[in-house]
């Protein structure tokens, strides 16, 4: 059998983690002087008031590698493989720290998404469906699936991903000035990196161009459209609203992006996650 794990950068929470029988591997979020378990000990409360009201910025770090090794363990001694798959090694240390760790370990195989949140989440869903198979034919199965997966968005604000490190000065200085508002993307053609993919005048411009972006990728509606928000869902309904009825049977469930993705995104962001066609 083989057994999937995800960092909580896919967003996937742990009622839907449960159910799915995957695992989570929290990364660390500190604000201030207190550090949290991403989805574990920090609600969406306590975590918007010191982002919003206290004008806090959050750090992100790593999952913690000894209770990684731990929680592996646990189904590599009972002779299962496991497959990891992390967010975006553009974005994060994760995927580097952690295929490191198990590089020696013949039952542990980590997937580099290139990608976060629902892109993750869509590779999850993919596995579970291969779970009887051999690891080396499922990992090659994610790979192939990698390339095709697309995140774009549409944030209040380009602050929060550059203070985060995931945007460019030159990009945040020019979208703040002009006021546009930018179409954000991340795929594995720019190595799983933040990017902007247009700019566009007024929020209702930008909507438009994310359902063009959708079209010109030939989005593949047999696998799942991941509608997703930070801190309020009005603008994504309007978004939904404004999308092609053709998409609308693909949708999952919204995803409100658990902190450790919504501090760089920061609050009032919306977009989809979606898999491109062929």
């Amino acid at each position: 059998m083989i057994k999937i794990f995800v960092d909580s950068g896919s967003s996937i929470k742990t009622e839907e983690a449960a159910a799915l029988g995957v695992e989570i591997l929290p990364l660390k979020i500190r604000i201030g002087c207190r550090e949290y378990l991403d989805g574990v000990d920090l609600g969406f409360a306590e975590f918007y008031k010191a982002l919003i009201e206290e004008k806090q910025f959050p750090a992100t770090s790593l999952p913690e590698l000894g209770d990684v090794r731990a929680r592996v363990k646990k189904y590599t001694d009972r002779g299962d493989s496991v497959i990891i798959i992390t967010i975006s090694s553009g974005i994060s240390g994760t995927y580097n720290a952690i295929s490191g760790f198990f590089k020696d370990d013949p039952k542990v195989r980590v997937v580099d998404s290139r990608t976060a949140v629902g892109g993750v989440r869509i590779l999850a869903m993919e596995a579970l469906k291969h779970l009887d198979e051999d690891v080396d034919t499922v990992v090659d199965i994610l790979c192939s699936l990698v390339p095709r997966i697309r995140v774009v968005a549409i944030p209040d604000t380009l602050e929060y991903l550059h203070r985060g490190g995931r945007l460019s000065r030159a990009a945040w200085v020019f979208g703040s000035i002009l006021q546009l508002k930018p179409l954000i993307g991340i795929n594995s053609v720019t190595d799983g990196k933040v990017f902007v993919i247009s700019k566009e005048r007024g929020k209702r411009n930008a909507m438009i161009a994310i359902n063009k972006y959708l079209a010109d990728n030939n989005c593949d509606v047999s696998y799942p459209i991941v509608p997703s928000f930070t801190y309020d869902a009005a603008n994504l309904d309007k978004l939904v609203e404004m999308t092609d009825t053709r998409y609308h049977g693909a949708m999952i469930a919204y995803d409100e992006l658990d902190p450790a993705i919504s501090c760089h995104w920061g609050p009032g962001a919306f977009g989809y996650i979606f898999v491109s066609g062929k």
